[in-house]
């Protein structure tokens, strides 16, 4: 599953001289919103450097041009960015709200915590932080914690689209299906092209064999960002099931290309090299997925296979069990069938 992100934008600086280098930063400062707003995110960049340059305090310049930055692709710069907004103006929280983005983008889970536990007492009410709360806690395995923050961001705005995505994405991380079809398909309701939902849904789909009708929301989803790792990956696993083997192959290489620590494309490239009859070069990535995140749907069952395939049916009864203790069907019916008791 994959989640839904925002970010905070400072509209206006907040300057408190009149010299005329604080007034050409501030119009500097102006152009740079327009481009963002635009996302023209280079020029947006150049413009709050220059608003920068001209005031070398300027929090309110540093934080935007990190929002720039990270739409741009470049999260240290953006992380950079943030960081000296707050060497700047301590009690910023708009760039507290925004590093602690970046962080859980970048996989610092905790200190994504830390800066919004910062700034708390000014954000508890707001439905959007408590969406990051939950992301957070989800990435910290705190699935508990991470429903209370989903739930009070829906008590906030019941029609939260990125709330009810993030909280099916939890819902179908845990196989409670059933919750987890329902606001998918609320938020879809809502916003028929979030695109988070729209992938979201076709996971759904996938784990009910429609592929091909999983097919066409991936697609939708990737209408909207083609480069998004998570959904090129499932696109890649849907036309493994399709028999598109070829076509499978260079989506899941360039989901790795742009996400190398993502468990379940290193699963779909284990079972594109499974299909091809090459056990050795699928038990790496299933190995590397399992490094990555053990609870990756069905991973044991694959090893498993893998496993039998190179003739090890002592490492193959071995994983099944591990699946069967982690709920997976799958991986129980082949212990029952292959393994003795």
């Amino acid at each position: 599953m994959i989640f839904s992100y925002c970010f905070l934008l400072v509209c206006a600086g907040m300057l408190v001289s009149c010299t005329n280098e604080t007034d050409e930063a501030a119009q500097f400062f102006l152009k740079g919103n327009v481009q963002l707003q635009k996302r023209e995110y280079r020029e947006a960049i150049r413009y709050y450097s220059e608003a920068i340059a001209k005031k070398s305090d300027f929090a309110d310049a540093y934080n935007n041009r990190g929002l720039a930055k990270f739409r741009n692709d470049d999260r240290e710069g953006a992380l950079a960015d943030y960081t000296r907004a707050l060497d700047i103006d301590p009690d910023f929280s708009t760039a507290y709200f925004n590093r602690a983005e970046v962080r859980l983008e970048t996989g610092d889970a905790a200190g994504s915590v830390a800066d919004l536990q910062h700034i708390e007492k000014t954000y508890r009410d707001s439905t959007f932080y408590q969406v990051r709360m939950g992301d957070a806690y989800v990435r910290l395995n705190k699935p508990a914690e991470a429903q209370v923050a989903y739930d009070r961001a829906l008590q906030l705005k019941a029609d939260n689209v990125e709330a009810l995505t993030n909280r099916g994405a939890l819902f179908f991380s845990q196989k409670a299906y059933v919750p987890a079809e329902q606001d998918i398909r609320k938020a879809l309701q809502l916003n028929p092209k979030q695109d988070a939902a729209l992938n979201n849904q076709s996971l759904l789909l996938a784990r009910q064999g429609k592929y091909a009708e999983a097919l066409i929301y991936v697609n939708q989803a990737l209408a909207s960002q083609p480069r998004q790792p998570y959904y090129l990956n499932n696109k890649a696993f849907l036309l493994l099931k399709l028999k598109r083997p070829a076509e499978a192959l260079t989506l899941v290489e360039e989901s790795l290309q742009r996400d190398n620590q993502n468990a379940w494309a290193h699963q779909t490239l284990g079972l594109y090299w499974l299909e091809q009859q090459k056990a050795d070069k699928a038990l790496t990535e299933f190995r590397l997925a399992e490094k990555l995140d053990a609870s990756v749907d069905q991973l044991y069952y694959y090893i498993g296979t893998a496993e039998l395939t190179r003739g090890n049916k002592t490492g193959a009864c071995e994983a099944w069990q591990r699946g069967e203790l982690a709920g997976d069907d799958l991986a129980r019916q082949e212990r029952a069938l292959r393994c003795r008791r």
